[in-house]
């Protein structure tokens, strides 16, 4: 491959609204930075970002998109299931990860075909390393996730101090840390849980992707250093090299579609930090009588919120004409990042995936944690207990399904609101979370420490190119 002055680089994102969005403000970052970007996915997944990218080519950026139909009969999944979120038992999200092996033969004949410098693929592609070294490029690994929850990861699955708990709701110390931090068995995902000799197909997974990792040129994030500096310091020595880019929601120009959302003219009515946004992120589905006690307590509060829910989620009967011009309900998709940045919210209530703080962080807006799966309750931690910029609701359990566990009451519910939203330890909790805010926005600028990774990342791209010609 000869040296190019423009690097081509192409990004495979594991299909999961977590890990796609913001690879996606990655690869519009590295065009906006006169590299060309190509990013490869599904028809189905392709669809929900295709406008914001050609809007990018219109603005004469070279991004595009090369699809790739989801091998969803050969995996034994249901038509039209493209999407991690799609998955709805145990069965169809082990075959969702076998559909993601199915997946090498396809992407390696189009770097093939192409003219790569370098692929960023998710972690659960882990297979992109050895077909990027037959291609004679550089693999990143990018992670859905930060370095804190990262190392936590490492600790309990290296040293595995939960095992040593009589029960699962006895906390524990995960030791290592510079921070004290305690949680409990139940509110580890459950292959965190099980013995390293226990059968299960997530645990030789993660030996794969550790194993990849290892020999992969590096690891980007999305964080920047300053939010979690002791965590990022320590990924950067275990993994070799990393990139701490971050947060990416600020360095791809934003999506003009969120400027025609009705919430934001509601929003210009509000008051300085009146209201409240919920929102639990788009993978998890929230039963009836949760949303009843969310009501019920916003209702008790006489809370002014903006809460997006599910497009078929039912809401109790008469709750949106009593709440009338004091809140507003989204079905389905909402502007999350023009939302938290608008002056009227004061105040995050969320599920703690990565995306989700990263996008409360770098607006300065605190948050009520309210974790359910994945890393979330790891995030909790350090929004809560590390940061200071959060209220935990009460959240014991991990599960994936919601009905699995019971609601969280009305009272719990209205009293970390208030908390956050009303009085002097809310607002330390805004002061600290502007203070945050306004770094996470320096260090994407011209000379931040994320801006300044992001050159060190390419810089390396371009020097592993020009030696392997």
């Amino acid at each position: 491959m000869n040296p190019k002055s423009r690097l081509h680089i192409y990004f495979l994102p594991m299909m999961a609204p977590g890990h796609m969005i913001p690879a996606v403000h990655m690869a519009r970052g590295f065009a906006r930075r006169s590299a060309k970007s190509t990013i490869i996915t599904t028809p189905s997944n392709a669809s929900k970002f295709s406008e914001v990218i050609d809007a990018d080519r219109r603005s004469g950026f070279d991004i595009s998109i090369t699809l790739i139909e989801f091998p969803c009969r050969e995996a034994g999944l249901p038509d039209g299931c493209e999407d991690l979120s799609s998955t709805t038992t145990p069965e169809m999200f082990q075959n969702f990860l076998h559909a993601l092996d199915l997946f090498r033969c396809p992407v390696e004949d189009i770097l093939r075909r192409g003219d790569p410098d370098c692929l960023i693929s998710g972690a659960f592609f882990p297979w992109t390393t050895s077909v990027a070294c037959s291609l004679g490029i550089p693999r990143v690994v990018f992670y859905g996730t930060g370095c804190f929850p990262m190392c936590v990861f490492r600790v309990l699955r290296e040293q595995r101090p939960q095992d040593a708990v009589a029960s699962d709701s006895e906390e524990f110390e995960v030791p290592g840390l510079p921070d004290r931090v305690r949680v409990s068995r139940r509110q580890l995902p459950y292959h965190l849980r099980l013995k390293g000799t226990d059968d299960d197909p997530l645990l030789e997974l993660t030996r794969k992707v550790l194993e990849a990792d290892e020999a992969g040129f590096g690891i980007v994030v999305n964080t920047f250093h300053e939010l979690e500096p002791a965590y990022a310091a320590h990924i950067r020595k275990l993994a070799g090299k990393a990139w701490h880019i971050g947060p990416v929601s600020l360095i791809s120009g934003g999506t003009s579609p969120e400027n025609h959302h009705d919430c934001v003219k509601w929003l210009e009515s509000r008051k300085p930090n009146s209201v409240v946004y919920l929102c639990f992120g788009s993978m998890a589905i929230i039963q009836k009588p949760q949303i009843n006690e969310i009501a019920a307590a916003l209702e008790d509060i006489e809370q002014e919120f903006i809460w997006v829910v599910g497009k078929e989620a039912e809401v109790e009967e008469g709750f949106e004409a009593r709440t009338e011009g004091r809140g507003m309900i989204i079905r389905g998709w909402a502007p999350q990042v023009q939302i938290l940045s608008h002056a009227a919210v004061g105040g995050f209530v969320t599920h703690c995936g990565w995306n989700s703080v990263l996008e409360g962080v770098a607006a300065g807006v605190p948050m009520v944690t309210w974790p359910l799966s994945a890393e979330q309750f790891f995030n909790e931690k350090l929004v809560a207990e590390v940061l200071g910029t959060g209220v935990p609701v009460g959240v014991e359990e991990w599960s994936k399904r919601t009905d699995e566990r019971a609601a969280i009451g009305r009272e719990k519910i209205a009293s970390a609101v208030a908390r956050l939203m009303v009085g002097e330890e809310g607002e330390r909790m805004r002061s600290r979370a502007r203070e945050l805010g306004e770094v996470g926005r320096r260090a994407v600028e011209e000379g931040g420490s994320s801006y300044t990774d992001f050159d060190c990342l390419m810089e390396e791209i371009r020097m592993f190119t020009a030696s392997s010609t």
